[in-house]
């Protein structure tokens, strides 16, 4: 049990912060996005991940949980070398909060500035969050080649998130709307499959742990259908992208599950490839871990917690399905 409770946590961290690339990620996505949209199709934007968003931003919170509390040191030594990027994001998850609430409350005339607000807010969160991924990846240590890698990820994060909003939005929205979002995903899905291919090529250059677990014969074979199902899916969203009478039957999910596919396959790669590092080269998962009873206590905790999030977040998903109306606080005079 000491040998596997690091392990179970692990995964549950891995777990949530999938969860949270996803959900999070198509409401960044639409924050991108806004700049692109008349005013009208604008509130419509904000009312397709209205229920959703603030639920969205669990998971992160879960998954740095999980991290503080069950493998300390690497906590400490995480959000020591990250301070910076975490604390840009933090202002630019407050700032979009700020803006998600006042674009609707405040007047026609300050609209247009929150609207401004909560893209900018949207991208300083992303590129944050790609420059935390980049610089994990690399062991958290600072050097040029690395500093070049995450400023790399950084820059190529938003494409995903673009392309995951722009799948939300053939989900909840119709009409003209619905069309402008098909565009936008097929504008996303290039550079995605760019940013995808070189940040898969510059990952196991930047770090020799991660080469050495790919590039070996037996290892390879093992792991050829991870890149073969990702590349799959990458071809069939851009496939299901052009034909618009597929999307348009009531199809209109199925750019969503292949960005998901995507997304789960490259996690399980990234698994692969920092296991049983909780910083890459630096500390592993045993030698981060809390102490033995606390981390059954916490089990216990986890255990009921992370049922009800999800159950709750299911409900939340399947009450609100269906196509977005107007977002509407109650203070229409």
């Amino acid at each position: 049990m000491e040998y596997a409770l690091p392990i179970i946590f692990f995964f549950l961290m891995g777990f949530a912060l999938f969860l949270y690339v996803i959900l999070d990620g198509y409401d960044l996505g639409i924050g991108l996005l806004l700049p692109l949209a008349d005013d009208g199709e604008k509130d419509l934007m904000i009312a397709s991940i209205g229920p959703f968003w603030d639920a969205n931003e669990t998971w992160i919170v879960l998954g740095i949980g999980i991290l503080l509390i069950a493998f300390p040191l690497a906590h400490g030594t995480i959000l020591t070398a990250l301070y910076l990027p975490v604390t840009f994001m933090l202002m630019g998850l407050i700032l979009r909060g700020v803006a998600f609430d006042f674009r609707v409350k405040a007047g026609d005339q300050h609209k247009p500035m929150w609207n401004k607000l909560f893209f900018i807010g949207s991208l300083i969160t992303t590129i944050c969050q790609g420059w935390m991924i980049g610089s994990y990846i690399t062991g958290l240590s600072p050097s040029l080649v690395n500093s070049v890698f995450s400023l790399l990820i950084a820059v190529t994060l938003p494409a995903l998130y673009i392309l995951l909003g722009a799948s939300w939005l053939l989900i909840k929205t119709e009409g003209e709307l619905f069309d402008k979002s098909i565009r936008w995903a097929r504008y996303a899905w290039l550079p995605m499959g760019i940013a995808l291919i070189t940040v898969s090529i510059a990952t196991p250059l930047v770090s020799e742990s991660i080469a050495s677990k790919w590039f070996t014969v037996q290892n390879f074979i093992g792991l050829v259908p991870i890149p073969f199902t990702t590349i799959a899916a990458y071809l069939a969203v851009g496939w299901l992208l052009k034909q618009n009478h597929i999307i348009k039957g009531g199809w209109e999910w199925l750019p969503m599950v292949g960005v998901i596919v995507i997304c789960i396959m490259s996690s399980i790669g990234m698994a692969y490839s920092l296991f049983p590092y909780v910083v890459i080269d630096q500390m592993n998962i045993w030698q981060a871990a809390a102490e033995k009873n606390s981390l059954l206590i916490i089990l216990v905790g986890v255990c009921i917690s992370v049922p009800l999030i999800v159950v709750y977040t299911g409900f939340v998903y399947y009450i609100f399905r269906g196509k977005a109306s107007n977002l509407s606080y109650g203070m229409d005079n």
